[in-house]
Protein backbone atom coordinates (compact mmCIF):
# COMPACT_ATOMS: atom_id res chain seq x y z
CA UNK A 1 0.00 0.00 0.00
CA UNK A 2 1.41 3.33 -0.98
CA UNK A 3 2.18 6.11 1.38
CA UNK A 4 -0.99 8.66 1.11
CA UNK A 5 -3.18 9.98 3.86
CA UNK A 6 -6.18 8.17 4.24
CA UNK A 7 -7.89 11.55 5.37
CA UNK A 8 -6.64 14.37 2.86
CA UNK A 9 -5.01 12.40 0.22
CA UNK A 10 -1.80 13.42 0.72
CA UNK A 11 1.24 11.94 -1.02
CA UNK A 12 4.72 12.08 -2.26
CA UNK A 13 5.70 14.79 -4.94
CA UNK A 14 8.31 14.13 -8.02
CA UNK A 15 10.26 16.90 -9.29
CA UNK A 16 14.05 17.96 -9.94
CA UNK A 17 17.11 18.12 -8.31
CA UNK A 18 19.26 21.15 -10.04
CA UNK A 19 22.48 21.38 -8.98
CA UNK A 20 24.58 24.37 -9.19
CA UNK A 21 24.64 24.54 -12.97
CA UNK A 22 21.39 23.70 -13.39
CA UNK A 23 21.82 20.16 -14.48
CA UNK A 24 18.65 18.15 -13.90
CA UNK A 25 18.16 15.05 -11.76
CA UNK A 26 14.71 13.55 -11.04
CA UNK A 27 14.36 13.05 -7.15
CA UNK A 28 11.18 12.40 -4.53
CA UNK A 29 9.52 14.24 -1.33
CA UNK A 30 8.75 11.92 0.65
CA UNK A 31 5.00 12.71 2.37
CA UNK A 32 4.70 12.90 6.50
CA UNK A 33 2.81 10.46 7.61
CA UNK A 34 2.09 8.39 10.53
CA UNK A 35 0.10 5.27 11.54
CA UNK A 36 -2.26 5.65 13.90
CA UNK A 37 -5.32 4.31 14.71
CA UNK A 38 -8.31 6.37 14.44
CA UNK A 39 -11.93 5.54 14.15
CA UNK A 40 -13.63 4.95 10.98
CA UNK A 41 -16.98 4.14 10.41
CA UNK A 42 -17.32 3.94 14.50
CA UNK A 43 -14.85 1.06 14.54
CA UNK A 44 -10.87 1.54 15.37
CA UNK A 45 -8.62 1.41 12.08
CA UNK A 46 -4.99 1.56 11.56
CA UNK A 47 -4.17 4.13 8.62
CA UNK A 48 -1.54 6.42 7.46
CA UNK A 49 -2.44 10.00 8.42
CA UNK A 50 -0.77 12.94 7.58
CA UNK A 51 0.89 15.83 10.66
CA UNK A 52 -1.26 18.62 8.90
CA UNK A 53 -4.43 16.22 9.38
CA UNK A 54 -3.26 15.44 12.87
CA UNK A 55 -2.72 18.79 14.20
CA UNK A 56 -5.51 20.06 12.40
CA UNK A 57 -7.68 18.04 14.57
CA UNK A 58 -9.19 16.50 11.55
CA UNK A 59 -9.40 12.77 12.67
CA UNK A 60 -10.07 11.30 16.30
CA UNK A 61 -7.34 9.27 17.52
CA UNK A 62 -8.36 6.08 19.57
Amino acid sequence: MARRCFVTGRSGKTGNARSHSMRANRRKWGVNVQKVRILVDGKPKRVYVSTRALKSGLVTRV
